[in-house]
């Protein structure tokens, strides 16, 4: 959920963009304008000084960001970002080490594909486009793991264009404050995107400013749980508080079980191969959990998703 985002100064030639769709919903338009005049007001107060929003961060910087901040919070991510690129501060500098750095650099940050996906989006980058993020959305999601929301993302707050970007938070704010409605779908459709884009300013170094101050507001105040209603700037013209839905927390969620699942013992194999120089013997593997069948199917996973590889019979290393 990188709803936590970013901006940089780096200019872009291209110009304002939007997805075709389907209509808007009636009145979306006419209030796009205030409601983001809003949420902008809001956004110079109270806008965390977040790193990757400083001038003269680099494209290849913000897309880092927005890969690390899926479904990770800011303070997990702050000081792996910054140990990244003082390490890798371009796309060629990481392509031209073994994607198996990428991963032990990722250290405990979780979702460790995500390391690999950077390392063959910067290989891509450095074969295809000079070493340079490339600036067309097109290009953008061409790039191997960058998805719909990350290329948006990179297109708004690294080039200064107009691309409504939509992670969860966003779509919850937009449920909420235009549709009246208390949870969103779990997915962005193609007409989210349409909608959205409606709300942004047509000035593009607006929008993306915007497109940060939407994703804010959904991080910090209109949150899943317990939203912070009295603190929203779009507290009087919120359809879903209009509506007679007053917010409360509602029942306690059962958090999500980590204790003895095969994400556990992913992290404890990948913890020992990140430490070992070059590689590691099964023997010392079968230490790391005592249920020989629950590591041997996680240790394969690892092998399958290509963060970890076979060197010989029993012998196993990160990526080279």
């Amino acid at each position: 959920m990188a709803g936590m985002t970013s901006t940089a100064s780096t200019a872009s030639t291209a110009g304002p963009a939007s997805p075709a769709g389907p209509a808007s919903p009636a009145g979306i338009s006419s209030a796009s304008g205030p409601l983001a005049d809003l949420v902008l007001g809001w956004f110079a107060v109270c806008g965390r000084d977040l790193p990757w929003r400083r001038p003269l961060t680099s494209p290849w910087a913000i897309m880092v960001s927005e890969v690390m901040l899926q479904q990770t919070p800011v303070s997990r991510v702050l000081p792996v970002w910054e140990a990244w690129l003082d390490r890798w501060p371009t796309p060629a500098a990481l392509a031209a080490e073994p994607a198996g750095e990428a991963v032990r650099a990722w250290g405990r940050l979780g979702y460790p594909r995500r390391a690999l996906r950077l390392h063959q989006a910067a290989t891509v980058v450095v074969e295809r486009h000079d070493g340079e993020i490339p600036q067309h959305l097109d290009d953008l999601l061409a790039l191997p793991g960058i998805g719909t929301y990350t290329a948006r993302a990179v297109a708004a707050f690294a080039f200064r264009q107009r691309h409504p970007v939509v992670d969860v938070n966003v779509r919850r704010l937009f449920a909420r404050a235009v549709e009246g409605r208390a949870d969103p779908p779990a997915t962005v459709s193609r007409r989210d995107l349409v909608e959205i884009a409606e709300l942004l300013p047509p000035d593009t170094e607006t929008a993306a400013r915007a497109s940060a101050a939407f994703m804010e507001l959904g991080a910090l105040v209109c949150v899943a749980r317990a939203p912070r209603c009295a603190a929203c700037p779009l507290l009087g013209r919120c359809a879903w508080v209009s509506a007679g839905s007053p917010p409360s927390a509602g029942p306690a969620r059962r958090p999500q079980g980590y204790a003895g699942t095969d994400r556990q013992v992913r992290g404890r194999l990948l913890a020992v191969l990140r430490d070992a120089s070059p590689a590691v013997g099964q023997e010392i593997l079968d230490q790391v959990w005592d249920d020989p069948v629950q590591r041997t199917r996680a240790l394969a996973g690892l092998i399958d998703d290509g963060l970890v590889v076979r060197v010989a019979p029993g012998v196993y290393a990160l990526p080279s």
